[in-house]
């Protein structure tokens, strides 16, 4: 499939382009003005884009589109809103306009019920709005709600749904291929699932 990946050039976005690519899809970079995209694989084609004012025919071409985009702790709480929610509703609005087969987004754990006076409650209410945008677009949908990001080796050993610990951890590896199998597993179809990593010595 031709997939279009937004944050394509981030830590997460880096290793689905490559999973992707490992699994036979042909990955599209969406790369905004001022990313770098050097460290994308030979063979991904670049797709200028900007989450804040996404072209019309940003999806053009795609069977499938993966938001794993983030605005950045440092961005602020606007920016969080414009790229975390608004980015990502105008992306799948777009992505029904052009389609678009499968639209898988990388969420959060805690964006069913964001606690609105957490530390991270503007960035969780984000997802949270931009996943029932998804829920109710019509589009073919997976939602991924990892909990905490580390850039640890994965182990291939994923724990999904009612037993993954909020405090636990999930490797961005092992986010990459559950992003990836998402895309095509029917079982995945319509379904919203928290994940994290077990460690490879449980």
């Amino acid at each position: 499939m031709h997939v279009l990946v937004a944050g394509a050039t981030g830590k997460t976005g880096l290793r689905l382009v490559r999973e992707l690519q490992t699994r036979g899809h042909h990955p599209i970079a969406l790369v905004r003005d001022g990313s770098d995209p050097a460290a994308l694989p030979e063979g991904a084609t670049l797709r200028r884009g900007d989450l804040t004012d996404l072209d019309p025919d940003v999806c053009d071409g795609c069977d499938a589109v993966v938001f794993a985009a983030g605005s950045g702790g440092a961005s602020g709480d606007a920016m969080t809103e414009q790229v975390d929610r608004d980015g990502a509703i105008r992306l799948i609005d777009l992505a029904r306009q052009a389609g678009v087969g499968r639209f898988v987004m990388l969420s959060s754990v805690g964006a069913d019920d964001p606690d609105p006076d957490g530390d991270l409650a503007i960035y969780l209410r984000a997802k949270h709005d931009a996943d029932e945008h998804l829920k109710v677009s019509g589009l073919s949908f997976a939602i991924v709600r990892p909990v905490a990001l580390t850039d640890d080796d994965g182990t291939g050993k994923i724990r999904f749904g009612d037993d993954v610990d909020p405090g636990g951890q999930a490797s961005r590896d092992d986010v990459a291929a559950v992003l990836a199998e998402a895309l095509t597993g029917s079982d995945w179809t319509g379904q919203t699932r928290t994940m994290e990593t077990i460690p490879a010595t449980a």
